[in-house]
């Protein structure tokens, strides 16, 4: 994609290629694209349209149908807020009384059209002038563009007092090799500008990487980790006014609604307000107390443990943890949490690869999922040297307990 490919597919011809293209893409890609230009379209238009085609597709994950009249490309989509987390993002701003926000690298405008789509005039800035021009067409498909604006320029030089908050997502992969950068001061906008935009505009929000070092989370902001359907997709640092809690662990559950019944009569733990929506909040420092294997063993959701919040679930779930550094939680009762999945305990063997192949083939499992924290084995070598045969499913849990290398074997909490 460049800027005259993306000029010519906005146009009427363009759209028109587009269209075609939606028709026969989704099989051999030189066979749909033989029945492009058999229909007339350039061999150009054909290629940029079928590419868009495609990335629209895997895009509908990310954004749902709004994904079917917006603009790509793939480097920009991998780094695109997924739409459930924008839009909460969104009305958390708005709720804080925002009416005017700067979006300092703003890529493809995802942050920018929930930011719109919740009433706020946005004002973004994106060093790329490919990427900005494609933000600033997907306002446009998406009806906002009375409220964003699209600049191409260096964010950094943005006036930041023209608006009363500040969304920044700095550039976290290497322009041309899209390699990961890990250093933050290797960050654009580098991280001094990004931590110091909150001494200008108190309300202040920064998108960061979810591996982000506790100890660079700046005095007095909230730091949030953010997880999808069990993937830690991203982190944030809310400044000023914006902080509400130390921590915050928040689990978007897409694609089904909410659900809290309890299990074996026992109350369900959650909070906050969207539906398919849960906050758990609270210092980052507490411990939580180590115990016993118990009945239940429960996971905790990526964002729970990247939060360091496992100890205010341990107190939720009248948990303890087996082993202090593990955050696998143990507890008598089952309980239907949005923080964590639990699993029964059946058996709790030290481990032995000899041991618990017997047991298994005793018990006819054929199948097992492999869960580990704590150790150092490889799932799927794990999977082969077992030689598994059988028609029962089982659940292995791979950790320590008093710092003994340990298996449990489980079953899934139904």
């Amino acid at each position: 994609m460049d800027l005259e490919q993306l000029a010519a597919l906005r146009t009427d011809e363009g759209a028109a290629a587009l269209d075609a293209a939606g028709r026969v893409a989704g099989g051999d890609p030189l066979s749909a694209a033989t029945a492009l230009r058999a229909a007339g379209v350039p061999a150009g238009l054909a290629a940029a349209a079928l590419t868009q085609v495609e990335l629209r597709r895997r895009a509908t994950g990310k954004f749902g149908p709004e994904a079917s009249g917006m603009f790509f490309t793939r480097p920009g989509l991998e780094q695109a807020t997924r739409r459930v987390v924008a839009d909460r993002r969104a009305r958390r701003l708005r709720a804080a009384g925002v009416v005017s926000l700067a979006d300092l690298g703003c890529g493809l405008g995802a942050d920018a059209l929930a930011a719109a789509r919740a009433g706020i005039r946005v004002y973004a800035v994106e060093a790329d002038p490919l990427t900005a021009a494609l933000a600033g067409a997907n306002a446009r498909a998406a009806g906002v563009a009375d409220l964003v604006s699209v600049e191409c320029g260096d964010a950094t030089m943005f006036d930041v007092t023209r608006v009363d908050a500040v969304f920044c997502d700095p550039a976290r992969r290497r322009a041309g090799t899209g390699r990961r950068i890990f250093d933050p001061n290797s960050y654009s906008p580098p991280w001094d500008f990004v931590i110091g935009l909150a001494e200008r505009v108190p309300r202040t929000v920064v998108k960061v990487a979810p591996g982000l070092d506790h100890a660079l989370i700046p005095a007095g902001a909230e730091a949030e980790w953010v997880g999808v359907d069990g993937d830690l997709v991203e982190a944030a640092l809310w400044c000023g006014p914006l902080a509400e809690h130390p921590r915050r662990a928040t689990v978007c559950k897409e694609g089904s609604p909410a659900t809290h019944e309890a299990l074996v009569g026992e109350p369900s733990l959650h909070r906050g307000g969207d539906a398919g929506v849960h906050q758990l909040t609270g210092s980052g420092t507490a411990q939580a107390p180590v115990g016993p294997v118990r009945r239940f063993v429960f996971d905790p959701d990526p964002a729970v443990v990247r939060a360091h919040l496992v100890a205010e679930l341990a107190a939720e779930l009248d948990a303890t943890l087996a082993d202090p550094s593990i955050a696998y939680l143990y507890a008598d009762r089952a309980i239907r949490t949005p923080y964590a999945r639990c699993l029964e305990v059946t058996d709790v063997l030290p481990f032995s690869l000899k041991r618990l192949r017997t047991l298994l083939r005793e018990r006819r499992v054929g199948r097992v999922e492999i869960l580990k924290r704590g150790s150092a084995l490889e799932p799927e070598r794990l999977r082969r040297d077992l030689r598994l045969a059988g028609d029962q499913p089982a659940s292995l849990v791979l950790t320590r307990v008093a710092d003994a290398p340990t298996v449990l074997i489980c079953q899934p909490v139904a």
